[in-house]
């Protein structure tokens, strides 16, 4: 089984919410590709069993500057029977906390996509066990909806 996860992360955080998924998706043996968003070509994820879609929220809400391009050709894709799930990190200072998680969980859904979990939104990196084990549960849920999908 092969997942596809692209992100967006200027300070880290969501990259560290990536790689706390990629690595409990591969206990499991599914063979994870990690990409940067910025200058990634949305047609590719459908060429994965599955596919996570991680992106930090700026100022108030709107989508950081490299993902732009990757939502505006995510959005042109017929994504019918496209398993997927978003993550996301935020700050909850401003009002529309991690809001990409939202636009990206509605382009997928748009598209025809199976969003397989509630979008995973958390505040700065994930460097409590609380937070962690998050990671690590959604990505067992997703791995979840998406063998189940295999099987059908």
């Amino acid at each position: 089984m092969r997942v596809l996860i692209v992100f967006a992360s200027m300070s880290g955080n969501t990259e560290d919410m990536a790689e706390l998924i990629k690595s409990e998706l591969a206990t499991d043996g599914v063979e994870v590709d990690m990409e940067e968003m910025d200058g990634y070509n949305a047609s590719e994820l459908l060429n994965y069993d599955g596919a996570l879609i991680g992106s930090y929220t700026w100022g108030d809400g709107d989508l950081p500057y490299e993902a732009e391009d990757f939502a505006e050709e995510l959005a042109e894709l017929d994504l019918t029977g496209v398993i997927a799930a978003v993550f996301g990190s935020g700050d909850r200072v401003y009002p529309a906390f991690c809001e990409a998680v939202h636009t990206f969980e509605s382009i997928l859904r748009n598209g025809g996509a199976t969003v397989t979990a509630k979008g995973l939104e958390m505040e700065f990196d994930p460097n409590t066990d609380e937070e962690r084990a998050a990671c690590r549960s959604f990505a067992n849920t997703f791995l979840t909806a998406l063998k189940q999908r295999q099987m059908v």
